[in-house]
């Protein structure tokens, strides 16, 4: 799939909210917004993230969700969604985790983004919906969307879609990196393969590094997201 249609472009700002009897920020609230926006290397123009170690910065400038997951979503959670619903900056149709590639460039708008790393979900999507087991559902499924680093500035805006500029040669998938991380664990040849990959997000080759060591991370170990 060489295009894709951008449906909206979400951006919001970090709020506090009540969670388990505990004040907690989050950006997840996204809500659509119309006019143009600058897409700088880090994030949307009017866009925060919450937690700047785990969330956004350079690798994880932009979160692209694929509209055709969201009939599965408002079956499991029993309720209309919103455009942004699952924390995305772009939900976009006709692009999925089986069609986009680590590594791929895109144009958007003005701007030149390249796919980094699939989204890693955090449970701040369990904080927005109140459903305890929100993250493992989106590792089980795999519909978890995919990040954009940002090789080339600029506005971006729904009208122009998303237009595939180069695919990288490894043609490693986001659901082939989703398998590796969260299912084929032990698949060690697959590891290999996706650390050939230079384009890899440095969080996600660390992560792939210690798994070849022989290091278990931390089952506490916070799941990451743009939020």
């Amino acid at each position: 799939m060489e295009h894709a249609e951008i449906l909206s472009i979400n951006v919001g700002k970090p709020k506090q909210v009540q969670f388990k009897h505990k004040a907690v920020s989050t950006g997840i609230y996204k809500r659509p917004v119309q006019e143009c926006l600058f897409l700088s290397s880090t994030n949307l123009e009017g866009d925060g993230q919450a937690d700047l170690v785990h969330h956004g910065g350079r690798e994880k400038a932009v979160c692209v969700y694929p509209y055709e997951h969201y009939s599965f979503w408002e079956h499991e959670l029993q309720r209309k969604l919103e455009y942004g619903a699952l924390g995305e900056n772009l939900t976009i149709k006709g692009l999925l985790e089986t069609d986009v590639c680590i590594g791929d460039i895109f144009q958007l708008g003005e701007a030149v983004v390249q796919v980094s790393q699939p989204r890693q979900p955090c449970y701040k999507l369990s904080v927005r919906y109140g459903v305890p087991n929100m993250v493992l559902k989106v590792q089980e499924t795999g519909y978890t969307g995919f990040y954009f680093r940002v090789l080339q500035e600029g506005r971006v805006f729904k009208s122009g879609g998303l237009k595939l500029i180069s695919r990288h040669p490894k043609a490693i998938t986001i659901s082939c990196a989703n398998r590796i991380k969260h299912h084929d664990k032990d698949d060690i040849d697959g590891i290999k393969r996706l650390l050939e990959v230079e384009e890899l997000s440095t969080s996600w080759r660390e992560s792939f590094l210690k798994r070849l060591d022989g290091v278990e991370p931390d089952h506490r170990e916070r799941l990451t997201g743009n939020l």
